[in-house]
């Protein structure tokens, strides 16, 4: 083959897309295919479809250079080098994971494969899933080599972590980590080997390792409530240069489009024994119900106008995938006279600005802490469980 080029199937998307322009930023011939006509006709405008802090500038930049070419046609494939692949695997409405959904969605692009190739997978998948691919594969393309590589960027920080976070490639020969690796050293980070197993296990186990940290700071903070303490005021003394408790986060809102569903993927691989991952799902799910019902003790929510400040799922980005604070939302609907939300960064028809949803509520509750509301000074209850201001938090 030619000089290495790389398709990202998926490649409009959160994980796609700096993907695509870190690569193609490298000098790396990258093609983002995406299914999505509006999302490529965005793209390839230079405008992000989402908040990637620095991306836009480096869009535009491979874009002008020719390095990056977005498109939905899936022929893009057929000349590349590697194809990298960002299909994770699916939760049902019973939050039952369907495996099976990412080595179809994979066989269906067989038609744009060759034995030269390398299959790089690169999101969440139920372990086990890439050595079926391998199986799959390999008998009608002897030589193809296949890895899981997956993909451990925290979102808002992606062109940054993507060239200084190790990379784990899970490969069951040495070709396939070889060639996989050669990839990566275009970007400049080292590369971990592993089997195809632990790989997929590491990234799973990843992800809900933070979902229960975050599960035990909400606990906590519900425990310190209940007994009239502030916790953030445990937090800060606990973890002041004391390095065994650094760890412990914020409490907060905690969700995600990864987070509760990979607990969930991992709860179902064990036949649902995953009582500790069950234990982080009620309690981080059920931090907006909590909420609600200590509000309700100390307010006469039927009467009251409650804003939100924030809706996406976590500060600073404009991703609503699985936010809580819609879930809160629902919530004082039913308890409160109005709900009114704002938000800097989200697309919502029902936002409004902040100094009018200030002046319009007699509560207020900060649902995601984006950094616009930290030096928030205001004369009426603010409910701020994520500590980001100055107001103090027992209800």
């Amino acid at each position: 083959m030619a000089m290495a080029s790389v398709a990202i199937v998926g490649g409009g998307g959160h994980v796609g897309l700096p993907l695509s322009i870190v690569l193609a930023e490298s000098g790396l011939k990258t093609y983002a295919f995406d299914i999505s006509a509006d999302v490529v006709e965005t793209i390839n405008s230079g405008t992000m479809p989402f908040i990637e802090k620095g991306a836009t500038q480096k869009l535009q930049e491979v874009l002008r250079t020719g390095n990056l070419v977005v498109t939905t046609d899936p022929s893009c494939i057929s000349s590349a080098s590697y194809v990298v692949i960002v299909i994770g695997t699916p939760v049902d409405e019973y939050l039952s994971p369907n495996p099976n959904f990412v080595i179809k969605s994979i066989l269906d692009l067989k038609p744009f494969f060759n034995s030269e190739q390398t299959i790089i997978l690169r999101s969440t998948i139920f372990p086990g899933v890439t050595k079926k691919v391998i199986e799959r594969l390999d008998k009608e393309f002897p030589g193809i080599k296949v890895a899981y590589c997956p993909e451990r960027i925290v979102e808002g920080q992606a062109l940054v972590e993507l060239r200084t976070l190790p990379q784990i490639i899970g490969a069951n020969n040495i070709e396939s980590f070889e060639s996989a690796r050669r990839l990566f050293q275009h970007i400049g980070v080292e590369s971990l080997h592993s089997s195809t197993e632990t790989a997929e296990f590491a990234k799973l186990f990843t992800n809900v390792w933070r979902y229960i940290k975050f599960a035990a700071a909400n606990q906590f903070w519900m425990m310190a409530n209940d007994h009239g303490v502030d916790f953030e005021d445990v937090r800060r003394v606990m973890v002041y240069n004391y390095p065994r408790a650094e760890d412990l986060p914020h409490a907060g809102f905690s969700a995600g489009p990864c987070l509760f569903k990979d607990t969930m993927q991992l709860a179902a691989i064990v036949q649902h024994n995953f009582p500790l991952g069950h234990a982080a799902m009620m309690i981080n799910e059920g931090t907006p119900g909590y909420l609600v019902q200590q509000l309700k003790k100390s307010f006469s929510l039927s009467g009251m106008t409650v804003g939100i400040l924030g809706m996406s799922y976590k500060g600073n980005i404009d991703d609503i995938r699985s936010s809580l604070a819609y879930k809160l939302r629902k919530l004082l609907l039913f308890e409160c006279k109005e709900v009114l939300i704002s938000d800097p960064y989200v697309a919502d028809d029902r936002i409004i600005e902040l100094e009018l949803i200030i002046q319009e509520s007699d509560l207020l509750i900060i649902g995601a802490p984006h950094d616009d509301y930290k030096e928030l000074l205001i004369n009426k209850p603010l409910i701020d469980i994520w500590g980001i201001t100055r107001y103090k938090v027992v209800i």
